[in-house]
This record gives C-alpha cells, sequence and structure tokens, in this order.
C-alpha cells in the first residue's frame, strides 16, 4: 500500500496527542488531592483525548503493516469511542462550570461528586456504544454502497454520530451564554460592593467573557467542519476532502490539555515539582472552582 502524506500527519498528531495527554492523565491519577469533581472531569477528557491519540497511531500502523477487516474494525471503534467520548466530556466540563455558578453555595456537596460519577458513566456508556456499532455489524464492509466518508462507517452510523455532536454543540452554547450572563452579573455586584471603578468592572467582565469565547470558539472550528462534510459527504468524494476536515479535528484533542489541564495552576504546581525532581502527592492545594479552570 502506498504510504499517503495526510495519513504520516494524522499519525503525527496522534503522537504529540498521547504525549500531552498522557502527562495530564498520569499527573491526575497519582496525586490524591486530585480527586474533586473538576479534575474527575479533565481527567476524562484527557482519557478520552489519550485513547484517540492510540487509536489514530495503531490506525496507521494496522492499514500499513498489518492489513486486516477486523482490526480496522477495532481501530475505527476505539477512535469513534475516543472522540465521542472527548466530545461528550467537554459538555460534562460545561455543565459542571455553569453549576459552580448558578449552585456556588451548595456546589461544595456530596450530591456534586455524585452527579460527576453519574454524568461519566452516561459519558463513557454512550461513548462506548458508539464504538462498538461497527464491531457488532453496523458497518459497509459487504455493502460499499452503504459506506460513508469514513470507510467502514456506514453512512447512517456518522449521520447520528453528526447530529449528537450538532446537539451537544446547541447545549453547550446555550450554557456559556448563561455563563457569561453569570460572570457579568457576579463582576458587577463585586463592583459595587468594593466601590471600584467602570473601566475595572469592564475589563474583568471582558476577560472572562474572551476566555468563554476562545474555548468555544476552539472547540467549533475544530468540529464544525468534519461534522458538517459528514453530513453532506458520501463515499464518492474524493478522500482528501475527509483529511482536509477531519484533521483540524483532531487537533481540538491537542488542544484540550493547553486549555482545561495545563491552564490549571494546581496541575502546574504539580508538573513543576515533577520537573525541579521533588514530587509530593500529598502537597496541599488551594480550592478552586471549575469556573477559574
Amino acid at each position: 500500500l502506498a504510504l499517503n502524506p495526510w495519513d504520516v500527519v494524522l499519525c503525527i498528531s496522534g503522537t504529540i496527542i498521547s504525549c500531552e495527554n498522557a502527562i495530564v492523565v498520569v499527573v491526575i491519577f497519582y496525586t490524591p488531592a486530585f480527586r474533586a469533581p473538576m479534575f474527575l472531569l479533565i481527567g476524562s477528557l484527557a482519557t478520552a483525548d489519550l485513547l484517540a491519540g492510540l487509536g489514530l497511531i495503531l490506525h496507521f500502523a494496522f492499514v500499513y503493516f498489518i492489513p486486516s477487516e477486523p482490526v480496522s474494525l477495532l481501530t475505527v471503534g476505539l477512535l469513534v469511542t475516543s472522540f465521542t467520548a472527548s466530545v461528550s466530556s467537554l459538555l460534562t466540563i460545561t455543565i459542571d462550570r455553569y453549576l459552580s455558578l448558578y449552585n456556588a453555595l451548595t456546589y461544595y456537596s456530596e450530591r456534586t461528586v455524585t452527579r460527576t460519577y453519574i454524568m461519566l458513566i452516561l459519558t463513557w456508556g454512550a461513548s462506548i456504544c458508539y464504538g462498538l456499532l461497527p464491531i457488532m455489524g453496523w458497518n459497509c464492509l459487504k455493502e460499499p454502497s452503504a459506506c460513508s466518508i469514513i470507510k467502514p462507517l456506514m453512512k447512517n452510523h456518522l449521520i447520528i454520530l453528526s447530529v449528537s455532536f450538532f446537539m451537544v454543540f446547541a447545549v453547550m452554547l446555550q450554557l456559556y451564554v448563561q455563563i457569561c450572563k453569570i460572570v457579568c452579573r457576579h463582576a458587577h455586584q463585586i463592583a459595587i460592593q468594593r466601590h471600584f471603578l467602570a473601566s475595572s468592572h469592564y475589563v474583568t467582565t471582558r476577560k472572562g467573557i474572551a476566555t468563554l469565547a476562545v474555548i468555544l470558539g476552539t472547540f467549533a472550528s475544530c468540529w464544525l467542519p468534519f461534522a458538517v462534510y459528514c453530513l453532506l459527504g458520501d463515499y464518492s468524494y474524493p478522500a482528501l476532502y475527509t483529511y482536509v476536515t477531519l484533521l483540524p479535528a483532531t487537533y481540538n484533542s491537542m488542544i484540550n490539555p493547553v486549555i482545561y489541564a495545563f491552564r490549571n495552576q494546581e496541575i502546574q504546581k504539580v508538573l513543576w515539582t515533577v520537573c525541579c525532581g521533588c514530587f509530593s502527592s500529598t502537597m496541599p492545594f488551594r480550592s478552586r472552582s471549575p469556573s477559574d479552570v
């Protein structure tokens, strides 16, 4: 099989994604202080992106070195599961951020922990079900005309995934609009209580809204092209279109650790202590709300 440069680029992306998210997973797993709901959700996102990176590497290896239909089903199933879990984890983080602001007084309670585990179970349960569909027989290996832009996924399967993505994106958009309103209201109240100048209130509000806009804008710019093309394209379209839209989607898994993990001050402290060779898993941390992450 002739080596496709696009597959090489995807494999390189998968390697970078795996390395980045492996660091996050190891730091959260081996630090007992990171057992708060927000860190569990970040860990879920990092795990999903780590599996996505490994899936890209395995897909490249099996296509060019061990070509096999059953193996291709397994790797495609892994990619579907991991990318679905990644998008779903972003939704759970958004929900957690919103609830931490909307129910600030009751957020640090046992109910929040229970809700977090329920969201994680639903996220991974649905993602695994989506990923098992090709393996359980819902594929186009015996019916090429039913293939989608990604063989061996069926067109109907990819349509369901795309519609699910648009639903997740719509919910995230609505939640971030509500978060912006709460942030603006809180900033205004703090400015009045502390007698801040209007310009200070404006700068604080603008910074918060800009951060949310970057988060949502990054997610949309990475995934929307691929989701739209999944609805419009079919197996007869040139493979180039698939690669051009799929590659930015993989970049989302590359950017997620930067946005959700490496910007967190507690994770930064652990990384610095590891780099200095003085790692202590019991080091104290200042409690922060998910809206700070």
